[in-house]
């Protein structure tokens, strides 16, 4: 006898489901209104939330393991863990980027930056490739307001 899991579908769902859904949804599961961030962003954290929800969160294991590991990082000093001092990237952070039609991912590396299997040493690099002219690379992959200085 096998139990149909509704939580596929509704994870599902959420691809095609107009963005005003998306962020009534936001406001049941999270009790608060919706960030001002894209679709994508939406769709993720719901989707996760959808699951946490349904299967439950991490284990208090991992939640203690993950603050130690923050821990280590700054001391224990919450005003360094909500404050960057750097604009590097996280290695594994994933840029999305659609120019004329075609969506281009980026992997942020140690050392650069990967898209297509190539390796490049800065997001204008890459840009540059996508593109075939001069990009400053923050702001093609909306990064940094080019309005801003910051």
């Amino acid at each position: 006898m096998t139990e149909h899991d509704p939580i596929p579908a509704r994870l599902a769902g959420l691809k095609t489901m107009p963005t005003p859904d998306l962020k009534q949804q936001w406001r049941e599961l999270f009790d608060s209104e919706p960030p001002a961030f894209n679709r994508r962003y939406l769709e993720s954290r719901l989707a996760y939330r959808i699951q946490e929800l349904a299967y439950g969160g991490l284990k208090p294991s991992t939640i203690e393991r993950l603050e130690a590991l923050g821990e280590q990082l700054d001391g224990g000093n919450e005003m360094v863990r909500r404050r960057r001092t750097d604009d590097r990237l996280i290695a594994g952070t994933r840029l999305i980027r659609e120019w004329q039609g075609v969506e281009h991912t980026v992997t942020v590396l140690a050392d650069g930056y990967e898209w297509q299997g190539r390796p490049y040493k800065s997001l204008s690099a890459v840009a540059r490739a996508i593109t075939g002219t001069r990009w400053n690379g923050w702001i093609f992959f909306g990064l940094k307001n080019h309005r801003c200085r910051t």
